[in-house]
């Protein structure tokens, strides 16, 4: 294990991968500083380039993890200071964090978050040096049956954990299977979806999809809402921002507590950090809140979903490193990364290629540290970011759109193909889908028909093979068991009900 964190650190230590690693640190800031950006735009736009570039897949992915990380970083910011959540796993910041803010306190809150996502991202970190070479060697004994039975669970995890509907969630996800369909089949070689276009015969590329799903669409809401004021005020003072060691043993236990229970949900597939942080501040507020002070400005109540958000980015490398399975829809965007560079995401990377594996986990010690570094001195100079206009935003970010799909495709119908992924991706949000289960789909559903095929050949068409090892017979239950629980658990909370006891309080107990 420590053999091969040295050999990550002499691939992360080289000055070209340095330079990568500091430069996604700072870019991942200012992406996630800005409001609707997020991780998954700031990696889709910079993706095709890195590649056009011609950097190593290990280079192109430290670059690329450093901005998912940065942006866990800088998400905070505008939930600080302007009460807007920078992406949906920032919005439980927002109920303690602004509150400080207006006390006075928004250069406290800022510089605690960042010692909180410090703390967080690294006990995952650890978390994931310790067990994802472990999780690695069992995973080497799944067959297709098996990663097939994996596929369902992480189905069936991302319907029940992501979003706030999962009839919507299922929804997303099939749309995004149906979506990866679209081409020739290559086990048949039968046309599917193309509609006699030859440009479809390869199907979707995936950058196309990425950047049209996500940064066209979010172009599209930004000129929506261009005249709408979205902050409650103006930028409020920072004062001081670095905390005080007081201050820092004060939410210790929040911060210790928060990052173990976001390394653990990242590890789930298709969780992500906004699931992290509601359960992190929730589990905070029942333990801690004696004197009822969390939601009015309580330091704790801020430290808790930001170590959490953190942790869940680093712990969400672990399903995609050692299973192929991405454990967020960031992630996924990480994971199709790596298959620009036919490089198969799973457990035979760590031997096939530990350049990558072993660089890319060592980037994240050193990552960390940089971001550490640039967000408590520059808090302020990123604070700034947030009073760019979008007549000058919303022209940048179509600028890297269009330029990264040209430069890879130089072709025209691309881009076609990318502003029409784009309105449907916009009349979605609209309708209050989630884009992550769509991409999450998307990337699974052609993993998930590969072991399929592979599983029924070998056994000649038996369907049994699919739960006949006791591995597959476990994630099937367990896929069953997350499907029906959402269903199973307000019944029997309303016959464990005691009388005269509201049965909201039952669901809280």
């Amino acid at each position: 294990m420590f053999d091969f964190l040295i050999q990550g650190f002499g691939v992360a230590l080289s000055p070209l991968n340095l330079g990568l690693a500091f430069l996604g640190a700072l870019l991942g800031t200012l992406f996630g500083a800005l409001p609707g950006i997020g991780p998954i735009n700031g990696i889709a736009i910079l993706m095709p380039l890195a590649y056009t570039l011609g950097l190593p897949a290990e280079s192109a992915l430290i670059l690329l993890a450093g901005i998912y990380t940065g942006s866990e970083y800088g998400g905070r910011m505008s939930s600080i200071l302007l009460n807007v959540p920078g992406d949906a796993g920032a919005v439980m910041t927002t109920l303690d964090g602004h509150p400080l803010a207006k006390k006075g306190l928004a250069g406290p809150a800022l510089g605690l978050s960042a010692v909180s996502s410090f703390v967080g991202a690294t006990i995952a970190i650890l978390g994931l040096t310790l067990f994802a070479p472990l999780l690695a060697e069992v995973a080497v004994m799944f067959g297709p049956a098996e990663f097939f039975a994996l596929m369902v669970f992480a189905f069936a995890s991302m319907s029940v954990m992501m979003g706030k509907d999962p009839t919507k969630t299922a929804i997303g996800a099939v749309l995004g299977v149906l979506i990866g369909t679209v081409g020739i089949d290559s086990g048949t070689g039968v046309l599917r979806y193309t509609f006699g276009m030859p440009e479809l015969y390869d199907g979707i590329d995936f950058v196309v999809m990425i950047i049209g799903l996500f940064a066209i669409s979010e172009i599209l809401l930004m000129l929506e809402h261009a005249n709408r004021k979205d902050s409650d005020g103006d930028i409020p003072p920072l004062g001081r921002v670095f905390i005080s060691l007081k201050e820092v043993l004060y939410c210790k236990g929040a911060m210790l507590r928060s990052g173990l229970i976001g390394f653990i949900i990242g590890v789930l597939p298709g969780t992500g950090a906004s699931v992290a942080g509601a359960v992190s501040y929730t589990t905070e507020k029942r333990l801690s809140d004696k004197e009822g002070t969390f939601g009015t400005g309580d330091m704790r109540g801020l430290a808790a979903p930001e170590a959490a958000n953190n942790a869940a980015a680093a712990g969400s490398f672990v399903p995609m490193l050692t299973l192929g399975i991405p454990g967020s829809g960031t992630t996924a965007v990480l994971l199709g990364a790596l298959m620009l560079y036919n490089i198969t995401p799973g457990p035979m990377m760590f031997s096939e290629r530990p350049e990558v594996a072993g660089g890319l986990i060592a980037s994240l010690y050193i990552g960390n540290l940089v971001l550490l570094a640039l967000n408590l001195p520059l808090a302020g100079v990123f604070a700034r970011v947030l009073t760019i206009p979008r007549w000058v935003l919303v022209p940048g970010i179509a600028i890297l759109a269009f330029v990264g799909v040209y430069q890879l495709h130089s072709d025209l119908t691309a881009i076609y193909l990318m502003l029409i992924i784009g309105v449907f991706g916009y009349l979605l949000r609209k309708l209050g889908f989630s884009l992550a289960p769509v991409i999450l789909g998307y990337v699974l559903g052609g993993l998930m028909e590969q072991n399929l095929r592979r599983a029924l050949s070998i056994s000649g068409g038996d369907v049994e093979i699919l739960w006949r090892s006791g591995i597959s017979l476990g994630l099937w239950i367990a896929a069953a068991a997350l499907l029906v629980l959402p269903w199973l658990l307000p019944k029997l909370l309303s016959k464990l009900q005691p009388s005269g006891k509201p049965l909201e309080q039952v669901e809280d107990d």
